[in-house]
């Protein structure tokens, strides 16, 4: 296999090649730096290579760093295998940048499975195998699936999935490098919808195309936690995906349709489209049963928030304020992009409902204004008041086609952040 050299300048680019950023001298690569956004110059011109049919690189010379090395490879991935990144610089960041390519290559993957490959069931037997792999008898874990789900009170995760002939399925893994006894210290919640229909209110074709990636959230907490445990996490840590295809069939949950949650909250169903949000609260309600001083969930949530920030950034909610205030700075400190949207407690009544506690959206497209937050609202009502929460809505978690900065496909932007907040 031909390895081409890739080296950072700060020197203009040869005269004959104009105003280029990126220029060539045989099998070496220069990428000429222009000082303003250099990770997002560093991550454009690894498309600009890749997109030269280049598979594998050698990245060479002392300008290159972690988080320069990285936005590379952000840049050079695609959703088809074949490539290959080879690291410089110190022994350190070179484990580093591997342990976060493996994580991010399992995230990857799961989010651009098809939808016929990846089942709910799958999806859960994946993420704990993967898990297990890496933390070996530190790693316990349950699957709790089909109507074992009503009778243990998972009532979301049950009504959004009974549509598909495949089961839908909650997974409870504990990762406890501690004593039995140890408290839990933070627990993790992902959206694992492994294709989203809509339901019955049906998305359009084109709206459906990328919704393979609508587990998105559960393969993000899942990649963030494995990363956390190559770098030698030393925490107990509880982690429920909540996992289902949200099918049209005559089993399928419809609008009208009222659920009762485990701690009596009533749903009113206006939109099965609004379905990531009716799984999440069991997740939460698990997750809050654990008494972890932290919760973070993650999901591709919502439209709103890819609307109101872009696909570069993903929307960060928390009624605290010190809680976000720590998502942005260990954002900050591996170079991922986060961004606070409002979240007061009026928000939990913004989706009213004459039938029942609250309805799962509003009956407008998209769930009217203010979407994301209203979102954000629907779920705090499942949380434990006594714990500090995040909820992540993965605005850039997926591109649905290339662009200058990503290959179509998943992202894994987010695994990065959640993995830092695991540290302490």
């Amino acid at each position: 296999m031909d390895i081409m050299t890739v080296t950072l300048t700060t020197d203009a680019p040869a005269a004959h090649w104009g105003k280029a950023d990126v220029t060539y001298q045989g099998t070496q690569t220069l990428i000429h730096l222009s000082g303003s956004d250099e990770l997002r110059q560093v991550q454009m011109a690894a498309r600009k290579i890749r997109n030269q049919g280049v598979n594998s690189v050698q990245l060479i010379g002392d300008l290159w760093n972690l988080h320069s090395q990285w936005a590379f490879a952000q840049g050079f991935a695609t959703a088809k295998a074949g490539y290959q990144v080879l690291w410089c610089g110190s022994d350190a960041d070179q484990a580093t940048l591997t342990q976060r390519a493996e994580a991010a290559q399992f995230a990857r993957k799961l989010i651009n499975d098809t939808p016929e490959d990846l089942s709910p069931v799958g999806l859960a037997t994946q993420a704990a195998a993967w898990l297990k792999n890496i933390g070996g008898d530190k790693i316990s874990f349950t699957i709790v699936e089909g109507q074992e789900l009503l009778e243990k009170k998972w009532v979301g995760i049950h009504a959004v999935g009974r549509g598909s002939e495949r089961p839908p399925a909650l997974l409870e893994l504990d990762f406890n490098p501690l004593a039995a006894d140890a408290p839990v210290s933070v627990a993790l919640v992902g959206k694992g919808i492994t294709f989203d229909s809509g339901g019955y209110s049906l998305k359009s074709s084109e709206g459906m195309l990328a919704m393979k990636c609508d587990m998105g959230g559960a393969a993000t907490v899942t990649a963030a936690l494995g990363l956390a445990m190559k770098a030698g996490l030393n925490k107990r840590v509880k982690l429920f995906l909540c996992c289902a295809e949200n099918l049209v069939s005559g089993r399928a949950f419809k609008l009208g349709d009222i659920l009762t949650y485990k701690n009596g909250t009533t749903v009113e169903i206006v939109n099965t489209d609004a379905e990531g949000r009716l799984v999440l609260a069991d997740g939460l309600q698990a997750a809050s049963d654990t008494g972890a001083p932290l919760i973070i969930d993650a999901a591709t949530l919502t439209g709103a928030a890819v609307m109101a920030v872009g696909s570069n950034y993903n929307a960060i909610f928390s009624p605290q304020t010190a809680t976000l205030q720590l998502a942005q700075k260990r954002a900050a400190a591996v170079s991922e992009n986060v961004w606070p949207l409002p979240l007061d407690p009026w928000h939990k009544d913004m989706c009213p409902s004459a039938y029942a506690d609250t309805a799962n959206s509003r009956p407008v497209k998209g769930g009217g204004a203010g979407g994301a937050s209203n979102a954000a609202g629907f779920l705090w009502r499942f949380v434990s008041p006594q714990a500090n929460w995040l909820h992540v809505d993965l605005a850039g978690a997926f591109e649905s086609s290339a662009s200058a900065l990503w290959a179509a496909g998943a992202t894994t932007h987010g695994v990065l952040t959640i993995a830092e907040l695991l540290k302490d």
